[in-house]
Formats: structure tokens, sequence, C-alpha cells
């Protein structure tokens, strides 16, 4: 089966690599044009490097490689005038709006609550729940008033839907984006406009796969690999596996965005190698 989002069009922010950047392409694949946006900088107190305009530009050349027009720009999901330029300019050069892919997100520093600094929360539940909000606001009325429906997809994590220890500004920004998630649901749901969330595990991007990661899994030892990081990782699932691709997060991605999951909306999707077992 080819083309199961033909001429539609989708936004997708932190684009740049890792989830964005395959959602971008998944999509193209299957016929959609694509406005993307990544920060492309490193946040101070971010503690693995972040994207580059490069990785931007590469996400530009795969996606054109895979067939779909993008058009592509640097912005800060917690900037809403420069998320607004953006879409508009977007749907001013395609036409259309009809996915939304809020995907943009900072990792954890490794914290506990108690120990953690008021600019570390701050800055992850910016990013990571009012920049999802911020995403949804200034692209939505392109949905609506086009009156074609439409399909928007919120990146959470198996820690929007259990507690974890040590990453609670993580998991307390990502069960807040279930909430927006469900509320957008309702509220959008007699125009035909769906909203879902994804909650994936351990995923082998950047985010995941750094030295920060591996310090914070193996504080035993000195200099940790990924693959001392692994057996701990695999500890986390029911199925064989350290984590899971992004390619596995974009087919589910690709299909909550077509019109096969048309009655599916309100939904939070593991896709979590049974991780939500555990």
């Amino acid at each position: 089966m080819t083309g199961r989002v033909e001429g539609k069009v989708a936004f997708i922010t932190g684009a740049a690599r890792g989830q964005g950047r395959s959602h971008a392409v998944r999509l193209a694949e299957e016929g959609a044009d694509i406005i993307a946006v990544d920060v492309c900088k490193q946040l101070d107190g971010v503690p693995i490097p972040m994207s580059t305009p490069e990785d931007l530009e590469e996400t530009v050349s795969l996606v054109e490689k895979a067939g779909g027009k993008i058009y592509a720009a640097q912005a800060d999901v917690r900037d809403m005038a420069a998320m607004q330029a953006i879409v508009d300019d977007g749907v001013a050069r395609f036409g259309r709006l009809d996915i939304i892919c809020a995907n943009a997100g900072l990792a954890s520093s490794g914290d506990r609550l108690d120990a953690l600094d008021e600019k570390g929360w701050r800055d992850m539940i910016d990013v990571n729940l009012t920049g999802v909000w911020a995403t949804t606001r200034v692209s939505v009325p392109h949905m609506r008033e086009a009156g074609n429906g439409g399909s928007i997809i919120l990146t959470s994590s198996v820690g929007g839907l259990r507690a974890l220890p040590s990453v609670g500004h993580y998991v307390s920004a990502k069960h807040g984006m279930i909430g927006i998630m469900r509320t957008l649901a309702m509220e959008l749901g007699e125009e035909s406009i769906r909203v879902n969330a994804i909650c994936p595990t351990q995923v082998s991007t950047p985010m995941l796969l750094n030295e920060s990661t591996f310090k914070m899994f193996r504080p035993d030892l000195e200099n940790p690999t990924k693959e001392d990081f692994a057996p701990l990782s695999q500890m986390m699932h029911v199925l064989p596996t350290p984590w899971v691709d992004a390619i596995d997060i974009s087919n589910a991605v690709l299909f909550l965005a077509s019109e096969e999951s048309r009655f599916i909306t309100g939904v939070s999707l593991p896709v979590d190698a049974g991780a939500m077992l555990k």
C-alpha cells in the first residue's frame, strides 16, 4: 500500500533529527508535503548535544529524496510568534494543513524532584508541555479553516502513562500532554479533527544514546558505553530489545495520520515493546 497520506501537508516540530526526521521522511514516502521546524541550537542547561542547522538541511535532503516537498525553518517551540509565522508561511506555500506532529522535546537530566533546580523544571515544562500546546495553538486554526478534518499526533512517552524515578519533570510534562490530547480530541471532534498521542519507550535516537544517558543508568561505571546501557534498558521491556527504532514510531504516526485510523481519537498509543506490562 502506498500513498496513504497522498496530497496532505504535515507540520512537524523537532524535525531536524531523530523521531521528527523519521516522521517527515516516512510521511513524505507516503505522499505528504512537510512543514518542518527545529530549534537547531544548543539550549543552555540541556545535557546532551542538540540538533544543528546541518541536521535540518539533511532532513530537507531526505524528504526531497523520498519525493516530498518541504519547507524547513528554525524556531524554538516556546516562541509563538516565530512558530506562527512559520506555519502561516508553510500553509501559504502548500495550500492546506492536514497533519500536526508535535514532536519537539527535551531529554531529562536525571535528577530527583527534590534535588531538581528551578531552571531545569521550567525548561522541561516550557518545551515539553507548553511547547506542545503552542504548536497546536498556531496550527489548528489553519486546519479548522480548511474544513477537511485532520489528524493531530502528540509525542508523549511511556513516562506519560506511568511514574518513573529521577525524571519527574519529564514525567509531569508527558502526563500533561495526555491531558492536552484528550481535551483537544473532545473540542475538535465535531470538525472531524482527530487527536491522539504516541507513547514510545526508549528510542534509538541521539536523545537516548548519549553519554549523559549512559551515566544516568550506569553510575557505577566511569565511562559507560551503549553496550553497558543496553542490558538495563532491556529490563524495561517484555520483548527482547533494549530499545525501539525511530521508524517504529513513525509507522504508528503514519497510521494515525492516515484514513486507516479515521475513527480513532483520544487514544494514548504505546509503542513500547511491552514496557507498560511491567
